[in-house]
């Protein structure tokens, strides 16, 4: 499946890359990869937008080698992508313009622990997965859970969030300090492990969401949680979305400290069991789970419960044995997968998109949306960290039925409308990339664009071919 880009930076001269491949030949000996199958690879592969492959890519080892990456680059006005395991979904990894991708899966180390503080500094290819089996012998987990096992430095570029936001927040509120790598080749540092400052601008905030277009994260230091004592999880179907959204609000609402809160159209229930193996009833779902002692985790699933049932829940299920837990919470992390085997085909395409509403909207957003596909004929199975009012989309086209691509096109427009004309926004937490720059103007108004692009000149000199991730986030004025 494929879109137009219509954001297509100049690509470099080509004396100009002959050269910079050449220096960095020499700086990296067969740490420089360009062969055809890495470098599309390295470009976008989880996604309907087109693949735009680099010309070449930097297997990156420590900080000094980001650095003398980006100084050769910006000497020939090469573009350089950041590349953590490509598992975003707006294009953030792709190469419109060619230029450099540094891959960062080997500054994979985590640095340092300080578990009295509650907090760790590592490099930026860590991934969610490793730290949180590095962090477990010391009662210490890091709560950000995309599904996906993203590295630390791509989930701080993006924003990412996931299943636990609604009581632990998003990467946003997790990291504490960068280090970064700027478009000389020097290194800002953006804080300290403190866990609050007003020293200075918030350089800290900037960096995370930027999407590798101001600078290359080069170290992170991040917040921790201590492992909690009680940990369960529960399951109840609903008659409707809109019932199982208004128990959402109600939740929140009245204060039940929810850790996950996921919300399953009946549409993704049915494709979960197919491929999961379950057997859970085809209706809408919400599954839960509940963090503290023993005796909070009671109270709140019991409280849940209540709520459910005025809403017309089912009986509430919820258990604390771990491969229990880990199944169900599996089954909803193979959610694309499970869209995706519902029509296979070499035509078949899976588009994943996101909105967020306010909570008191959300209810009406997710019903309407549901009236749109079925108007449109259209088959998008619909799961969504509903504690948040972010809800996906996995939209399911035939790339070769016009008709059907048309319709799809219209129905994630009318998608992002919707959301934008309840105070929300066009992603959650998927970010922009190349996909959604198209939605910022109505959302932001060209004001806040043109102190993006000001802010985008100022750390990343070179314009108008911009060395950090050109075409991404920022529209063409």
């Amino acid at each position: 499946m494929g879109t137009t880009i219509t954001n297509n930076p100049p690509r470099p001269e080509p004396k100009a890359l002959a050269s910079a491949l050449e220096q960095l030949a020499a700086r990296f000996g067969n740490r420089l990869i360009t062969s055809q199958a890495v470098r599309e690879q390295h470009g976008h592969t989880t996604t309907w937008i087109p693949n735009q492959p680099p010309d070449g890519v930097v297997m990156a080892q420590e900080t000094a080698d980001i650095q003398d990456v980006v100084r050769i680059c910006a000497r020939n006005r090469v573009p350089v992508i950041a590349f953590g395991t490509g598992t975003s979904l707006e294009g953030q990894v792709n190469a419109p313009a060619g230029g450099i991708s540094i891959d960062l899966r080997d500054m994979n180390k985590v640095l340092a622990v300080h578990a009295e503080d509650l907090d760790c500094v590592i490099q930026p290819g860590v991934t969610r997965k490793a730290l949180n089996e590095h962090l477990r012998d010391q009662g210490l987990f890091f709560p950000i859970d995309p599904g996906a096992d993203a590295s630390l430095g791509g989930m701080a570029s993006t924003r990412a969030s996931g299943t636990n936001a609604v009581r632990y927040g998003t990467m946003r509120d997790s990291v504490l300090a960068l280090k970064v790598v700027r478009g000389d080749g020097e290194i800002i540092t953006t804080g300290t492990r403190a866990k609050k400052s007003s020293a200075g601008y918030d350089l800290t905030h900037l960096f995370v969401g930027a999407e590798g277009t101001l600078g290359i994260i080069s170290e992170l230091t991040i917040r921790l949680r201590g492992i909690p004592e009680t940990i369960a999880a529960g399951a109840v179907s609903f008659e409707t979305v809109h019932g199982a959204c208004q128990a959402v609000i109600l939740a929140i609402q009245t204060g039940i400290p929810v850790a996950r809160i996921e919300l399953l159209n009946a549409a993704q229930v049915k494709a979960c069991n197919a491929y999961s193996k379950l057997t859970l009833p085809e209706t809408p779902l919400l599954l839960m789970e509940f963090h503290g002692s023993e005796i909070e985790v009671g109270e709140q699933s019991k409280a849940f419960g209540e709520i459910a049932r005025e809403c017309g829940g089912g009986d509430f299920s919820w258990t604390t044995k771990p491969e229990d837990r880990t199944k169900l919470w599996q089954a909803r992390h193979d959610a694309y997968w499970s869209v995706k085997a519902l029509r296979p085909g070499d035509s078949i395409g899976v588009v994943a998109t996101d909105v967020c509403v306010p909570i008191s909207r959300l209810a009406d957003c997710v019903s309407e949306t549901e009236e749109d596909l079925k108007r449109l004929n259209l088959l998008s199975p619909i799961v969504g960290h509903v504690g948040d009012g972010n809800f996906h989309c996995s939209l399911v086209c035939d790339v070769n039925d016009a008709d059907e691509m048309a319709r799809g096109e219209e129905f994630m427009h009318r998608l992002v409308e919707r959301a934008q004309a309840m105070d929300g926004t066009c992603t959650g937490e998927h970010g922009i990339g190349q996909g959604k720059q198209k939605y910022l103007k109505a959302e932001l108004g060209p004001e806040a664009l043109d102190a993006m692009r000001a802010l985008k000149k100022a750390l990343d000199p070179l314009d108008p071919l911009n060395i950090f991730n050109p075409g991404k986030i920022v529209p063409e004025a």
